[in-house]
């Protein structure tokens, strides 16, 4: 399994709280997989200094990702990623991830100036070319 942080990638001029960004891909990849189960996620201290972000930011992000059962933090073993979550659950998860991943789209595309329609056209655009790339 890759380290954590070398999917974790932070935007720090986006706006958005690096805390919620590393929530976020969390959720994601542990919806995607990447993350499974029972694997153990690096301790408060060892994340924050290679993401190279406030401890305290961290310890943020975690409490947040156990508020949501996604995490178990033991005292004196460490963090672990908790069991799949059920169906209903997962689908939660999931349209939270689009959510924010929508949310960024749209934060990123207005800061360049685009407008609403330019940015439905633009998303229009790419799912009609992943239909097509889909049927090859």
């Amino acid at each position: 399994m890759k380290s954590l942080t070398e999917n974790i990638h932070l935007d720090f001029r986006s706006g958005i709280p690096i805390y919620t960004q590393i929530v976020e891909q969390v959720k994601q990849q542990v919806i995607s997989g990447e993350l499974k189960p029972g694997d153990q996620l690096p301790t408060v201290r060892a994340l924050a200094l290679e993401l190279r972000v406030n401890f305290n930011t961290v310890a943020r992000a975690y409490r947040l990702l156990d508020e949501a059962s996604i995490i178990s933090t033991q005292q004196g073993r460490g963090t672990f990623i908790l069991e799949i979550p059920p169906p209903e659950r997962t689908d939660k998860l999931r349209r939270q991830a689009l959510e924010a991943l929508t949310r960024d789209y749209l934060h990123e595309a207005r800061r360049i100036g685009c407008n609403s329609n330019e940015i439905s056209k633009a998303i229009k655009e790419q799912i009609e070319n992943d239909k097509s790339i889909e049927k090859k």
